[in-house]
């Protein structure tokens, strides 16, 4: 890849997952969040291969469904609490971006395409969708921290350890 190009994408990861960091507007946060999953999807579509084109196909599917989410639940707080700030959600709004961050992050009742994805893409892009890429949907969970469901944080994290011990059982 170009170099020139490489540092583009580079670049455009860490200013998305700035912008994400130091947003108060749900808009803005969503922006982004758009912005850091359109930079890493030529990422891992670089080799040309059918496996990373399924894995880029499968990441955007999953990213665009949350960030849909996203912006269906900050509308709804819009018009129900007639702010777009992020400290003023209602309980609905942040049960449902609580959801989407849990499928951005592939936690464990939606992890099913995370595995895939990784497999499909390079161990550089792998390392940077499994570190690089939790920043900013981690950041909105703790902005929203106020608001936030404290059982189904602790059922999706039990969920996970589970899953993820269970899975390791199988590993040869």
């Amino acid at each position: 890849m170009n170099p020139f190009i490489w540092a583009t994408l580079i670049s455009s990861l860490a200013t998305s997952t700035i912008i994400t960091m130091t947003s108060n507007h749900w808009l803005l946060a969503w922006l982004g969040l758009e912005l850091n999953t359109l930079s890493i999807l030529p990422l891992i579509m670089k080799p040309h291969h059918p496996r990373a084109t399924e894995a880029t196909t499968k990441y955007f599917l999953v990213q665009a469904t949350a960030a849909a989410l996203i912006l269906f639940a900050t509308t709804l707080n819009a018009l129900q609490t007639g702010q777009w700030t992020i400290t003023h959600a209602s309980s609905t709004t942040t049960l449902l971006v609580t959801i989407a961050i849990i499928l951005k992050l592939g936690l464990a009742p939606t992890h099913l395409w995370y595995p895939g994805v990784l497999q499909g893409s390079t161990m550089h892009t792998a390392l940077v969708i499994s570190t690089w890429q939790k920043i900013a949907p981690l950041t909105l969970l703790y902005l929203t921290h106020n608001h936030l469901n404290h059982t189904l944080l602790l059922l999706t994290g039990l969920l996970s350890a589970t899953v993820g011990g269970l899975a390791g059982l199988n590993q040869t």
